[in-house]
């Protein structure tokens, strides 16, 4: 049995198709549950079995042909019903830790109701943060980063056309590796990922100084368009108060939280850029663009197509082995080895993987990005005083 969890990453069909294929061939029936968790625990749920052709027509295509659903059951939820009725031996969980870990909980529910079955989850997450060994990459996230360059060379060509600036946000809620994948393939002047803010504080104030210090530079240079690229990253870690503070209209939940996902966050930079350009007297003509949900359900790359195949071979090596409770991992010899949650977990909660502001890959586009520096400073002061607020280095404390 098959199920998604969380949000829509290329690759989900590859391993899919490729768990239904390669248990089909030994004589198992292969179902799928739609709407995750919600729909495993339903009175009614809706059941998808696979025969070979579906499973084969759904191999290279984007998004996931078991509707997905963010739900994390309570003990309370939990039942039987399902289990017993399509007499289940192994349950295939694809998703993030959350997925992973309610999988975990509920064999240890079904074990104390005298039901066993074993459990192999696939790690899924366009954001690359999970703490892979060796740093491999978590499938989906290099498609959705051509998916993203693709648009965001389309992009730099309207701004470089007409000549202006666009703000563009990118998803990542804790890591910037989307934000950074598509700003050095896209050779922008400047990118804003979370982990820059690793030696001095974040604030609106640093965030919108920073696009203006490559604005500035790159007019220094003679070139009046561009694209700054902010992760969402960024927007996370500031404090609450200050983002509210200042002025953007928010829905607000139940408990009086306002609803971050609810706002663009791209809007907002370009709102807050264009109001600092104005009280610097500087000409120059911005517009937000999000870059989030295009990327979810692209098609999938060659890379990633043989990614998920391979994790979806290894679900069927691993349960073969007698092998339950883990998670399928393939590292960068295409060797399958089975992980397990607390493998990631510190503190019993899982860090995300950051991008490696000290990696040299890191080091060398942050020095190829345009933006003011000390030698600029007898330029830049025809736009700005107080310089130093603007210079790149200064403001990271770099």
């Amino acid at each position: 049995m098959i199920i998604c969890g969380g949000g829509p990453a290329p690759g989900i069909n590859a391993v899919i198709a490729t768990v239904a294929k390669t248990f089909m061939s030994d004589g198992y029936r292969v179902l799928g549950v739609h709407h995750g968790y919600l729909g495993l625990f339903s009175e009614n749920p809706e059941i998808k079995e696979f025969d070979f052709d579906h499973a084969d027509r759904i191999s290279n295509r984007g998004g996931s042909t078991l509707i997905m659903a963010r739900f994390k059951p309570k003990d309370t939820d939990f039942n039987t019903g399902i289990f017993e009725r399509e007499n289940v031996k192994l349950l295939v969980t694809i998703g993030g830790d959350d997925t992973a870990s309610t999988a975990n909980r509920i064999s240890k529910y079904l074990a104390s109701q005298n039901i066993s079955i074993s459990n192999i989850h696939v790690p899924k997450t366009i954001d690359n943060d999970l703490p892979l060994p060796d740093r491999n990459p978590t499938f989906g996230f290099h498609s959705a980063k051509d998916e993203g360059v693709r648009i965001g060379n389309t992009i730099y060509e309207d701004a470089r056309t007409v000549r202006q600036w666009i703000v563009m946000s990118a998803m990542g809620r804790s890591a910037g590796h989307l934000a950074f994948g598509i700003a050095t393939g896209c050779h922008y002047p400047i990118m804003i990922i979370p982990e820059m803010f690793n030696k001095a504080e974040v604030s609106l104030d640093k965030i919108i100084n920073l696009m203006i210090s490559s604005i500035v530079k790159r007019k220094l240079m003679g070139v009046e368009y561009g694209v700054a690229v902010v992760s969402e990253g960024v927007f996370h870690i500031l404090d609450i108060e200050e983002v509210v503070a200042a002025g953007i209209d928010f829905t607000y939940d139940e408990h009086g939280h306002p609803e971050l996902g609810n706002v663009s966050k791209a809007h907002i930079f370009n709102v807050l850029l264009q109001m600092k350009l104005k009280e610097l007297n500087i000409d120059v003509k911005s517009r937000p663009v999000e870059l989030g949900y295009e990327l979810r359900c692209a098609r999938p790359i060659g890379f990633d197509l043989t990614l998920c195949s391979l994790l979806g071979l290894g679900v069927k090596k691993l349960y073969n082995e007698g092998i339950s409770g883990c998670i399928v991992s393939a590292n960068s010899t295409g060797d399958i080895t089975p992980l397990y949650l607390e493998d990631f977990e510190k503190d019993g909660k899982i860090p995300p993987r950051l991008v490696d502001t000290d990696s040299q890959i890191a080091k060398l586009f942050f020095e190829d990005m345009h933006y003011i520096t000390p030698s600029d400073y007898e330029g830049a002061s025809n736009y700005l005083a107080d310089l130093e607020t603007y210079d790149f280095k200064k403001i990271l404390n770099w």
